[in-house]
């Protein structure tokens, strides 16, 4: 009788320690899960909801964004099966990236963002024509993005033929490099890296020519519907500097 009674006392004894543990282990979880959303907040900002609607909003998830990646904070969202499945009906990117086609400028890595958030376009020099510029007033248009990043790089390959032979190119490469020309004349009495004050520059005037084109980016710009702005990625650091040449003077919304 006492070998059952004690026994009782023992199961029971370790029940409740087992219970314990376990709320403890769980609440150990919550915890975690609470500060997880908490950095999540201060470092996101904002939710997709708010940047779809607001370019100025958008724009703040993105530094948020690239802030994570270069402090190797990451949260790597909306990159699995679920995501997939939902973004079968259509998107709804938040922000437009007018990109160099560099490989070691991966947008959604460096911005820290997932499926259906970027619309992206890439060519060497981040160079617009006439499909770029349709595809920049097809995502304004019909998928109402409202946010436009001309996203330039440091020792860009482009910028630095444009800088160093600019009359030695083969083919349609020389279309390129004609269009980084000017860039390259404005900066030419820089002191500093001849390349990469190039590179800034480059990114300044074609955000200038984006929001001056007609007839869709420029009525969007002016009337405060939309907003462009320039920004340089760091190759060594991962950083992401948006210029503020580009941003002093954003229109007000009517």
């Amino acid at each position: 009788m006492k070998k059952v009674i004690l026994f009782l006392v023992c199961f029971c004894i370790g029940t409740t320690s087992y219970s314990q543990e376990k709320k403890s282990v769980k609440n150990r979880g919550k915890k975690v899960a609470v500060d997880s959303m908490q950095w999540s907040r201060e470092h996101y900002l904002v939710d997709r909801d708010s940047a779809y609607a607001d370019p100025k909003i958008a724009l703040k998830k993105l530094i948020g964004g690239n802030k994570r990646f270069v402090e190797g904070k990451s949260l790597k969202p909306r990159q699995d099966m679920v995501t997939i499945k939902k973004l079968e009906s259509g998107q709804a990117p938040f922000a437009t990236i007018v990109g160099c086609s560099d490989s070691r400028v991966p947008n959604e890595m460096i911005f820290d963002q997932g499926l259906g958030d970027l619309f992206i376009i890439r060519t060497a020099g981040q160079v617009s024509a006439a499909a770029s510029y349709g595809s920049m007033e097809f995502a304004t248009l019909k998928l109402k993005t409202k946010l436009i990043v001309v996203l330039g790089h440091t020792e860009c390959g482009a910028v630095a033929t444009a800088v160093e032979r600019p009359e030695d190119v083969p083919g349609h490469i020389v279309t390129l490099i004609n269009e980084i020309k000017p860039a390259v004349a404005k900066c030419a009495h820089l002191p500093g890296d001849p390349v990469n004050n190039a590179v800034r520059q480059n990114v300044i005037d074609q955000v200038y020519n984006l929001r001056d084109l007609e007839p869709i980016l420029h009525k969007k710009y002016v009337n405060g519907e939309i907003l462009i702005v320039g920004a340089v990625y760091d190759i060594q650091t991962g950083k992401v500097e948006f210029l503020q040449e580009t941003l002093l003077k954003l229109p007000l919304k009517k």
